[in-house]
């Protein structure tokens, strides 16, 4: 038992085997529980993963338009020395002359210029991120976080269920061995206490015997049977019989003591005097050595 306890590593295989067991039961409900939440993990991530390529990345917030000022300063100084060329134009030109026409064209050109302008404001538009789509995507990289941790940790865990099954198969092992031994150490200590038991008797007796003292031992304890030696039918029977011949006895002996004739020879013998007639008991017909002895 100390050999084997030193060498294995075990002092009581089967209450480490059932705390091994009682962890593998635990690790194996944990396993079962991460794999759940996995799945969860996964189906979370396809969904946001669905929503953010539906939601817009940025959103419009404001839209502002406005004039250029300086553009349509500069087009309004160009059209007003286009007028005043023109009108020096027409102090030495007919209006047919062709300068007088190209600097109309001009202050023509100008003039459209300034309507486009003021019909085509500058627009300034201001866009923010979405907040949908920003609150999606940082679920999904929590989401995808978590769903690396979960993995990882049931990696670990299914090592865990792997050393806590070999562990508990062998200290299996071991629990049978060491029952069988813990059975050869009782055995041996049953033998032991049985030979010393032994050893004290033979040792008393030659004590009595060296004394002259008279050494009687009990071999066997007085027990109750569990039958009786002789059964009620039994019993029945034997008082049947003796019933019968005890009745039959007394029948005899109150016959034998009764003062009463019953034959007309008892008469005759006991009174000697003939008999003139007698009758027969009731019911006994009457015989032909009956009749004969009618007088």
């Amino acid at each position: 038992m100390i050999d084997f306890t030193r060498d294995q590593g075990v002092v009581a295989a089967t209450q480490q085997r059932d705390f091994e067991l009682q962890k593998l039961s635990a690790a194996e409900a944990d396993a079962g529980q991460t794999r759940v939440a996995i799945a969860q993990i996964s189906q979370r991530i396809e969904t946001l993963q669905s929503k953010l390529s539906s939601l817009p990345e940025r959103t419009l917030t404001q839209i502002r338009n406005a004039d250029n000022p300086q553009l349509l300063e500069k087009l309004k100084s160009r059209l007003l020395e286009l007028e005043l060329k023109r009108t020096e134009l027409l102090t030495q030109y007919e209006p047919s002359y062709r300068l007088v026409k190209e600097v109309d064209q001009e202050i023509a050109e100008a003039k459209e210029a300034i309507a486009a302008e003021a019909q085509a404001p500058i627009r300034d538009q201001t866009s923010d991120l979405e907040p949908n789509h920003e609150w999606a995507r940082s679920e999904l990289i929590k989401a995808q976080v978590e769903s690396s941790a979960l993995g990882a940790h049931l990696k670990a865990e299914s090592w865990l269920l792997a050393t806590y099954r070999d562990r508990a198969h062998q200290l299996e092992k071991h629990a049978i061995e060491q029952d069988r031994l813990v059975n050869e150490l009782q055995a041996a200590e049953q033998k032991y206490l049985l030979y010393v038991n032994k050893r004290e008797e033979a040792r008393i007796g030659d004590a009595l015997d060296q004394g002259g003292i008279l050494n009687v031992v009990i071999a066997e304890q007085p027990r109750v049977p569990a039958l009786p030696k002789l059964s009620a039918l039994s019993f029945a029977v034997i008082g049947l019989t003796l019933g019968v011949a005890f009745g039959t006895g007394l029948a005899f002996m109150a016959d034998s003591l009764s003062p009463a004739f019953r034959t007309p020879d008892e008469v005759r013998l006991c009174l000697q005097t003939p008999v003139l007639a007698w009758l027969p008991p009731k019911g006994i017909a009457n015989t032909e050595s009956a009749q004969r002895r009618l007088l």
